[in-house]
C-alpha cells in the first residue's frame, strides 16, 4: 500500500461530494429465501437498512434514485414504490434509472450532478435486481418453471476455472462473506436472512467437468466462471460535505472524478473497464500508480482476464485506443481482495453500489487515499469513478 498523498482532488469552486454510508442486503441465489418477494420489497429493505445504518430523518433526503436492469412492469418506477414502503416523505421526488449492470453507477453520479449542481445536498441512490421472477409473459408459476429449468442448466458448482487468479480470489472471498468483512450487509425479508448464499466451494475436478453455456463444445464460460443469477439490492447515502457535517455524519470517502464510455458491442462488448480507467485517471490528474485499491466488476472471468490482457497491451492500446503505450493492468495485491461479482454475486442494477462502498471500506482499513471502481455492461458501455478517503 503506497503512503498516503498529501494531495488533495478537491477542485476550487466544486462543492465536495461525499459518501456517508452504505448498505446492501445480502445477495442470493435466484430462487432461493427471496423467490416469492417483489423487487420493491428488496429495495425498500435496503432503503431501511440504510436509515438504521445512518440514523438519518426520513424527511432530510432531498431526493432518491434508483437503478434496476429487469423492470417489474407493476412497480416500473421502483425508486418510487421502495421509498414510500420504506416510509420516507412522500414529498420527497424518486426515479429509476437504468443502463445495464451500472445501473446503480449511474444512480450515483445523477446524485452526485444534484448536489454538485445545487438542486440538492442529501441524496439516496441505490439498485435493485430480482432474477426469481424475470417478467417473461406467462403466468408466475410458469415463469418459475422456465427459470428453474434455465438455472438447472447453466448454475450448478459455481467457482472460477477460467484462471488461477479466480480461483484464488473465489476461495479466499468466502472468508469474506461469511464473516462479514465487507461491513455493508444487513438482514431483509419474513425470514432471517444474514449472509450470502451464492459461494459453493468445489474442486477443480468438479468444476473442469462443467459444460460450456454458450459455444459448445469449445467455449470457455461455463457456470463455474461466470457471475450467478442474483437476487438483491443496495443503497448508499450521498451529501455535500458541509451538510453532512452540519448534521454529525463522518463521511466515508470523497466521490470524485467519474467517466462513462462507449464502444462497439461487436468485438469489445465488456471492455468497459480498459476504456474508462484511463480517462478518469487522466481527468483526476492521477496515474495507476496512485490508486490504492481496485473493484472492477466481474462479469465473467473472460471478462476480466480479457480487460487485463487489454490493458496489459501495447498493440491493443494503440489500434484500439490510440495510445502511445499501453494501460497497464492493476497489481493484484490491490485488486478485488474482499470478493467480487464471481464469489459474491451480481444483482445487476445493485453491484455498482457495492463496489462504491466496498472501496471505502478497504481505503479506511488499509489506509489508502484513492480508489478506482470500474465496470462493463451491456452494449459495449462502461464506467469508472475515483474515490478518495475521507480523512480520519
Amino acid at each position: 500500500m503506497s503512503a498516503p498523498s498529501k494531495k488533495t482532488l478537491a477542485k476550487s469552486g466544486v462543492k465536495n461530494v461525499v459518501l456517508v454510508d452504505g448498505v446492501r442486503t445480502p445477495f442470493l441465489l435466484s430462487g432461493t429465501t427471496y423467490a416469492d418477494l417483489m423487487p420493491h420489497d428488496l429495495a425498500r429493505a435496503a432503503l431501511q437498512g440504510l436509515l438504521k445504518r445512518t440514523g438519518l430523518p426520513k424527511d432530510a433526503v432531498d431526493y432518491i434514485v434508483y437503478g434496476t436492469v429487469i423492470q417489474e412492469v407493476k412497480t416500473s418506477n421502483v425508486a418510487r414504490e421502495a421509498a414510500l414502503g420504506a416510509g420516507f416523505s412522500d414529498k420527497t421526488p424518486a426515479h429509476t434509472v437504468t443502463m445495464a449492470c451500472i445501473s446503480s453507477n449511474q444512480a450515483m453520479t445523477t446524485a452526485v450532478g444534484l448536489i454538485a449542481a445545487g438542486q440538492c445536498d442529501a441524496v439516496v441512490a441505490g439498485g435493485v435486481e430480482f432474477m426469481s421472477d424475470v417478467p417473461i409473459r406467462h403466468s408466475r408459476k410458469m415463469r418459475k418453471t422456465m427459470l428453474s429449468l434455465n438455472k438447472a442448466k447453466t448454475l450448478g458448482a459455481r467457482l472460477s476455472l477460467l484462471s488461477p487468479f479466480d480461483l484464488k480470489k473465489c476461495f479466499s472471498n468466502s472468508d469474506c462473506c461469511l464473516n462479514f468483512k465487507c461491513g455493508d450487509v444487513i438482514v431483509t425479508g419474513r425470514d432471517i436472512v444474514s449472509k450470502d448464499n451464492g459461494i459453493r466451494p468445489a474442486t477443480m475436478e468438479q468444476m473442469a467437468k462443467l459444460k460450456p453455456a454458450f459455444i459448445k463444445p469449445h467455449g470457455t464460460v461455463t457456470a463455474a466462471n461466470s457471475s450467478f443469477l442474483t437476487d438483491g439490492a443496495s443503497a448508499v447515502l450521498i451529501m455535500s460535505e458541509e451538510k453532512a457535517l452540519a448534521m454529525g455524519y463522518k463521511p466515508k470517502a470523497y466521490l470524485r472524478d467519474f467517466v462513462y464510455v462507449s464502444q462497439d458491442p461487436k468485438d469489445q462488448l465488456l471492455l468497459g473497464p480498459t476504456y474508462a480507467t484511463p480517462k478518469v485517471l487522466e481527468k483526476s490528474g492521477l496515474t495507476l500508480n496512485d490508486i490504492d485499491v481496485f473493484e472492477f466488476h466481474e462479469a465473467f472471468a473472460g471478462q476480466i482476464m480479457a480487460n487485463l490482457k487489454a490493458m496489459e497491451s501495447d498493440w491493443f492500446g494503440q489500434t484500439y485506443m490510440g495510445r502511445k503505450t499501453k494501460v497497464g493492468a492493476p497489481p493484484m495485491e490491490k485488486f478485488n481482495t474482499w470478493g467480487g461479482s464471481l464469489s459474491l454475486g451480481h444483482p445487476f442494477a445493485a453491484t455498482g453500489c457495492r463496489l462504491v462502498t466496498t472501496v471505502a471500506h478497504r481505503l479506511q482499513k488499509e489506509g489508502g487515499q484513492y480508489g478506482l471502481v470500474a465496470a462493463c455492461a451491456a452494449g459495449g458501455q462502461g464506467h469508472a469513478m475515483v474515490i478518495e478517503a475521507y480523512p480520519q
